[in-house]
């Protein structure tokens, strides 16, 4: 046989090999189910050396997307890894507080007192920049300016510098399901969603205890969304306002 037959049959085996590999091993996946205290959640863990996380709200017409459904389905959609609802919202789909997407400031930062997760003080702000990323309490982020590509505030904060929020408790008895943001070393970036109702402390423990984020935001509960189909999740009922869109940097 000559050579070049035999190089061609053995690239062609070498495919067939690839092709019929567990997905695992042909690439690592971002999303997985981790199970921790009794509870499940879904887990999505961004190098951003590799992915790029962008704050996403509007469509090309000036209308929000309203849902993770909407916004998969679209051309801004479609290199998406994963995607999440990327906190609380007014009653026409705007932010509740400070949003930046594409370096632009499109909201400012909220500092008002009320009620709520979101006035839990001290609330916090998710940041990208770059190949980093942080998750700072909003007085602290409006100290320090960062150079933002996207952010977007919410509350309460969950982790703050290795402690849970002082007014989470351990044993609380509101149940919801959950997501949240946190954030490892400045460029490992985790979304976190329950598959369950848990509590805000359960949820707080997830960040700190399994998941090493030193710093963590949440997003919402009840209406918490994701979509990640490496793990066959597509959520896409719920409304929706800004979102976190993960994708694999080109």
């Amino acid at each position: 046989m000559r050579p070049i037959v035999l190089l061609r049959r053995l690239a062609a085996f070498l495919l067939l090999v690839l092709a019929l590999a567990p997905a695992g091993a042909r690439a690592q996946e971002p999303c997985r189910t981790v199970p921790f205290g009794g509870a499940e959640y879904a887990v999505c863990t961004f190098d951003l050396r590799r992915y790029r996380i962008d704050t996403v709200l509007r469509a090309p017409d000036g209308q929000p997307y309203g849902s993770l459904d909407k916004f998969t389905r679209a051309a801004e959609g479609a290199a998406l890894v994963a995607a999440m609802n990327a906190g609380m919202y007014q009653p026409d789909l705007s932010p509740a507080g400070l949003y930046v997407e594409k370096g632009r400031m499109l909201k400012p930062a909220n500092t008002a007192g009320g009620h709520g997760n979101f006035h839990l003080k001290p609330n916090g702000v998710f940041y990208t920049s770059g190949e980093r990323a942080g998750v700072l309490e909003t007085g602290a982020y409006l100290r320090t300016k960062p150079a933002a590509e996207s952010a977007t505030q919410s509350g309460p904060m969950l982790v703050i510098n290795g402690r849970i929020h002082p007014k989470i408790s351990d044993q609380g008895v509101s149940r919801k399901v959950r997501n949240g943001v946190g954030v490892r070393d400045g460029r490992t970036v985790v979304f976190a969603i329950s598959n369950g109702p848990v509590t805000f402390g359960e949820f707080a423990r997830l960040f700190r205890d399994e998941l090493g984020c030193p710093n963590a935001l949440f997003l919402d509960g009840s209406i918490s969304s994701l979509y990640a189909p490496s793990i066959s999740r597509r959520d896409g009922f719920w409304p929706v306002g800004p979102i976190l869109a993960a994708s694999r940097r080109t």
